[in-house]
């Protein structure tokens, strides 16, 4: 990790799995390349049938950050299998499962989870089962004793994809758990390979070893009131989400955090920004989509002070040298696979800005009223069509 966070975090008192969790991940990516490809016989055997079938609509399923993956592989799936891909987050099924499930059509609910012991989770599930006539699971989850897991083990119309036992995060934040999970389903449906794997985990190794450390200290100077992430393709837009989240979550909402598209910013978005406020773009790497990210990064740098506007990137072509933040080795790489390493600036960030707040990353809510695995919840059952 970071000199500054290395020494910043034992005085925190509560930073120790959170530091932990951020920096492993290099190491957990690669631990997830060998059990994707030792799983790869179980796991053709499972989803090729399915993907045969043309009518097959795959929906990416979870809560919270985990609802955010399935935003960020939506399209590199998509493009994969020639299947109809869509993201619709757990919360949303138990709310109303037959709005999220409208055609009865051959359904494979991708379900991230890394606990497994959500009450969306689980029903999620079974709702899927409740409303469809055909429906498969491939379950993606970091806790072998979870709910989720144990109760589709031993179902013979579900996978579970385990992932290693270090991104079960015992950290508030999701971080290891978000995109080892993320990684998987990418490796699972073929999106990416061995080459994606090793290609973010050396950027990450680059950003968890300090190489972005000076940067981090001058925008924390800036002492932010309120950080925007941006991000123009589906799978930087759901990335700036995730983003977001993580600063709320370990700031305890000490700061105020948003994300939009790049284009969407302009329309209404835009309000938030005041001489307090950070805007980070992640610029794609599609050169099309790209464009429209270097035209808000021109946009807002003209108008805001030094040093308010970051740009995440790949490729430094066409930015400045100060405000930008290369990752390097992933020029071409899909959009997917460069959120692996790209969410590492925002993990940082919000790391950072935790300490700086004195809160304690580990647990940002001593009092309880957010919970690392969600409370509170009561699913109702759902009535027969016709039965009020």
């Amino acid at each position: 990790m970071t000199t500054s966070t290395q020494q910043a975090a034992p005085r925190s008192g509560g930073a120790d799995h959170t530091v932990a969790e951020i920096v492993q991940q290099p190491a957990v990516w690669r631990e997830v390349g060998a059990i994707v490809t030792g799983a790869r016989t179980a796991l053709d055997a499972f989803l090729g049938p399915l993907l045969a079938e043309r009518e097959l609509r795959i929906v990416l399923t979870g809560a919270g950050t985990s609802a955010f993956a399935g935003e960020v592989v939506r399209d590199a799936l998509a493009r994969t299998t020639g299947r109809r891909v869509d993201a619709v987050s757990t919360t949303d099924i138990v709310a109303d499962p037959r709005a999220a499930f409208p055609d009865d059509v051959p359904t494979l609910l991708v379900s991230f989870a890394r606990s497994g012991d959500s009450p969306e989770s689980v029903a999620a599930t079974r709702l899927a089962e409740q409303v469809l006539g055909r429906v498969h699971h491939l379950v993606i989850t970091c806790n072998s004793a979870g709910h989720l897991a144990r109760t589709h083990g031993e179902n013979a119309a579900s996978h579970v994809l385990l992932m290693p036992a270090a991104a079960n995060d015992q950290g508030f934040a999701m971080t290891s758990s978000f995109t080892s999970m993320l990684l998987a389903s990418l490796l699972a449906f073929g999106a990416t390979g061995a080459e994606g794997v090793e290609a973010a985990a050396v950027a990450a190794e680059h950003l968890t070893s300090g190489g972005l450390d000076p940067a981090i200290d001058a925008l924390l100077a800036r002492r932010p009131e309120r950080l925007v992430y941006l991000g123009s393709s589906s799978a930087l837009k759901g990335l700036a989400q995730e983003s977001a989240l993580k600063l709320l979550e370990l700031t305890g909402g000490a700061l105020v955090a948003s994300s939009e598209s790049s284009l969407g910013f302009r329309h209404g978005p835009k309000s938030v920004l005041n001489e307090r406020t950070t805007v980070v773009v992640y610029v794609s790497n599609d050169p099309y989509t790209r464009r429209y990210d270097l035209d808000i990064i021109a946009e807002l740098r003209a108008g805001l002070a030094p040093g308010s506007v970051v740009a995440v990137t790949a490729s430094p072509d066409g930015l400045s040298e100060d405000g930008t933040w290369t990752l390097p080795g992933l020029a071409g790489a899909d959009d997917a696979v460069l959120a692996l390493p790209a969410v590492i600036t925002a993990q940082l960030v919000a790391l950072r800005s935790s300490l700086a707040h004195g809160i304690t990353p580990d647990n940002p809510f001593p009092s309880g009223e957010v919970n690392r695995v969600v409370q509170g919840v009561t699913v109702h059952p759902l009535p027969e069509r016709g039965i009020a």
